[in-house]
């Protein structure tokens, strides 16, 4: 289903390759919805794409991964294909995520920053159930500390 979502939104999007250059794209996409720079940790990216007209962006990455965020003690799961649909402070209809919640995986649908309360940063499943985190747990790590 992401793969038909993303040749949907081809058309008009802008595509880059390329591990490096892709990972920068991606957090001036994030700082651009000022949405936190840690906020997806990807290894390897393959591909991302923007189209702006919709919202729309996808990341490819070699493999799946998993990633622990150590400040608010969660393990979350990237899928090779990692869509979402971009706006201010929000990413909706994401696929590709998943929270580890007690001892089951939870799919992440939804997440966005109150702009009543820019501090923290909320993050739901499909059935509107949420949890809300301090955006400094989403920094970016470099040697063991957050940068956000």
């Amino acid at each position: 289903m992401t793969s038909q979502l993303v040749a949907n939104h081809r058309g008009g999007a802008e595509i880059y390759h390329g591990n490096s250059f892709c990972k920068q794209k991606f957090l001036d996409i994030l700082k651009e919805i000022r949405l936190p720079i840690g906020l997806l940790t990807l290894d390897d990216i393959l591909e991302i794409g923007y189209n702006r007209t919709t919202g729309f962006v996808w990341l490819k990455q070699k493999r799946r991964k998993e990633h622990k965020f150590h400040a608010i003690g969660r393990n979350v799961s990237y899928e090779t294909e990692v869509t979402a649909f971009v706006e201010n402070r929000r990413m909706r209809r994401v696929t590709g995520v998943k929270t580890k919640e007690f001892l089951i995986w939870v799919t992440i649908s939804d997440i966005s920053i109150d702009p009543t309360d820019t501090e923290k940063i909320n993050v739901a499943n499909p059935t509107g159930i949420s949890r809300t985190f301090p955006i400094s747990a989403f920094g970016l790590e470099e040697g063991g500390k957050l940068i956000n």
